[in-house]
């Protein structure tokens, strides 16, 4: 089915970060458990600090292999010797960089090359995704992405909110960004706030939150070339059953290419957008046939 080739391998761990904020013991005990229930809509990657890559390790057993999310927060200092101490260390594997520019320098095209030059002996496979540092104007540095990627494989890192209203990037902010990463052939992922499959206001704090349905429509409606407004409208929407129904209409070609454009995204729970995605795509599937 479409919606498998659109959900599979969506979801990063970030059960350490806010609002959930896991212990770091019960972080690995649960990715532990997850990785042996075998989710497909889990990547199985775990997505670590770099000032916390030392805490993990010491939580790790002999026979333990987890794939890292590194989210570089010290800038450049001492980046290139802990990517080495992760490639030494058996029970560990680099799968993806997850970069903040702002924590290497205020000008964004200089801190891509800083990042850039500090992970040089990682190796090539290796994808690098830099979060800007200026969300709202993203094009020139997707356009610096978009021409270095023969370095290595690069992406891009939309915030979608974050712990003050100010993270959460409006619906017009969002498309910008989503429809500028899809003309530039540039993928990326999102973090932070996306904490059911469709959008939402929450009851606790009145931030109205992105939906990580409505995201992925949104990736497959700018893939194909819909303009800033339809995209828009995409993410805005709140009725669960026409996100539902759009996402089982969409064939397994049109999946692909949206999952080309957004990659992927980090949740603190890893069992409620399974458990989301079960209840949407089952009624919807139900209401065709």
């Amino acid at each position: 089915m479409s919606t498998d080739v659109l959900l599979r391998e969506l979801v990063d761990d970030a059960g350490l970060f806010p609002p959930t904020a896991l212990p770091m013991d019960e972080a690995v005990a649960r990715h532990r458990a997850d990785a042996v229930a075998g989710e497909a809509m889990h990547t199985h990657r775990f997505l670590v600090p770099a000032s916390r890559v030392g805490e993990l390790r010491g939580f790790l057993r002999d026979d333990d292999v987890f794939e890292l999310g590194l989210i570089t927060d010290l800038g450049a200092e001492g980046l290139a010797e802990l990517c080495a101490e992760i490639a030494a260390d058996p029970r560990l594997s680099l799968a993806l960089l997850e970069v903040p520019l702002a924590r290497f320098g205020d000008d964004e095209l200089l801190a891509l090359d800083a990042a850039l030059a500090a992970v040089a002996d990682v190796p090539a496979d290796v994808p690098l995704y830099a979060e800007p540092v200026v969300q709202a104007r993203p094009e020139p540095l997707l356009s610096a992405l978009a021409a270095r990627a023969g370095v290595r494989p690069l992406g891009a890192k939309l915030r979608c909110g974050g712990v003050r209203a100010e993270l959460f990037p409006s619906p017009a902010q969002a498309a910008a960004f989503v429809c500028a990463c899809a003309a530039a052939g540039v993928p990326f992922k999102a973090t932070a706030g996306l904490h059911k499959a469709v959008r939402h206001t929450d009851p606790a704090t009145g931030f109205t939150h992105h939906g990580y349905l409505n995201l992925l429509l949104a990736a497959a409606a700018a893939a194909t070339g819909r303009d800033e407004a339809a995209v828009r409208a995409v993410l805005e929407t709140q009725d669960p059953g026409r996100l539902a129904r759009h996402a089982t209409s969409l064939d397994v070609d049109e999946a692909r290419t949206a999952r080309r454009v957004l990659v992927g995204y980090g949740s603190c729970s890893t069992a409620a957008p399974v458990r989301e995605a079960r209840l949407l795509l089952d009624s919807a599937v139900k209401d065709h046939s």
